[in-house]
């Protein structure tokens, strides 16, 4: 295995860790502030990766891991504890919780893109002859740049691509229980009992990956648009 090969898989994976632990110390510090402390005296209202880790090891190390050496993708999974009884009291106060995950993966888009656009304006970055999801954008020139080059792609790609992708409205994703917030309290407490069929939730995963094949090559387009949007 060549040095650049784990070189990329370690910039791939701080990529990786940030953008999950982002969402899920969103999901539980949205959650605190509906009354929920489950995941705050769990630590996870916190950018340390650390709890997120050891709540879910398998799908923050080992799967990333085999996706990565077996693909170039870094896939897994974390997650957040919450209160159910808390859920079925206050599903709008649960809806906001789940937008909460991906709203911080748009943010991170939002910063990723202004790092690319500011690099680009001083000449750290320039705009790369080919673009990839882990090059958006490309080194001025040798040493440092490189490696913040392709960090800064692969957070501005996986959050564009994470945040939408639990945005689809299929159980057991973020916007299922965000549907929520646009149903009366007595149809999201129903709606909140049928999220918790286990078959749902395996149903709702292969649909949502069926439809996000037709939306992330037009969503990749749209923000790649917006990220060189007056160059």
């Amino acid at each position: 295995m060549s040095q650049e090969t784990l070189a990329l898989a370690a910039i791939w994976y701080a990529a990786f860790l940030l953008s999950l632990t982002c969402h899920e110390a969103a999901h539980a510090f949205a959650a605190k502030l509906g009354g929920d402390l489950t995941a705050y005296n769990a630590g996870q209202v916190s950018l340390n990766p650390l709890p997120h880790v050891r709540r879910s090891p398998f799908g923050t190390v080992v799967i990333p891991a085999i996706t990565f050496f077996a693909s170039g993708f870094m896939m897994g999974w974390a997650s957040a504890p919450y209160d159910p009884r808390w859920r079925e009291r206050h599903p709008r106060r649960a809806a906001w919780m789940a937008l909460a995950g991906p709203a911080a993966n748009f943010l991170l888009v939002a910063i990723a893109m202004l790092a690319i656009r500011a690099g680009i304006a001083v000449r750290f970055f320039a705009a790369p002859e080919r673009i990839t999801f882990s090059q958006m954008v490309s080194a001025a020139g040798p040493g440092i740049a490189e490696g913040a080059a392709t960090f800064v792609s692969i957070v501005f790609s996986l959050n564009l691509l994470l945040g939408a992708f639990n945005l689809i409205p299929v159980p057991p994703l973020d916007g299922s229980t965000a549907i929520g917030l646009i149903l009366s309290e007595k149809g999201a407490l129903r709606f909140s009992g049928w999220l918790r069929e286990p078959a749902f939730s395996f149903a709702g995963l292969i649909v949502a990956w069926r439809l996000f094949d037709y939306v992330a090559g037009p969503l990749f387009r749209i923000g790649l648009a917006a990220l060189y949007w007056g160059f």
